[in-house]
């Protein structure tokens, strides 16, 4: 992902075709490791195609995926079928504000933020 980003960067910055060099240049200045294969594999697959071409056809592709995600199918079965579903969703909230009211304690620190 960072070698796609910092492509992409390079294409925002006016560079249309960036090298593979201009992509170490720019992963190295923030600190991120170069890889050499990922890199060569990058750049053979956009070789010769438009930026904002690829980027429609990403949307496109993009847009098929499904992301609703695990707590909608939760919800639907625990309003249509039985209490028995319900169960394990109530479970987790309460696991959830345990884990919460952990975070927010100020005791285990021996200090407050406010004093």
């Amino acid at each position: 992902m960072k070698v796609v980003a910092a492509y992409l960067l390079a294409v925002l910055g006016g560079n249309v075709d960036p090298s593979a060099d201009d992509i170490k240049a720019i992963l190295e200045s923030v600190g991120a490791e170069s890889e050499e294969e990922r890199i060569d594999l990058l750049l053979t697959q956009v070789r010769g195609k438009d930026i904002t071409e690829l980027i429609a056809s990403g949307r496109e592709k993009f847009a098929s995926v499904p992301s609703g995600g695990g707590i909608a199918a939760v919800a639907a079965t625990a309003g249509g079928g039985g209490g028995a579903t319900a169960e394990p969703a109530a479970a987790e909230t309460k696991k959830e504000e345990k884990v919460e009211e952990k975070e927010e304690s100020d005791e285990d620190m021996c200090f407050s933020l406010f004093d």
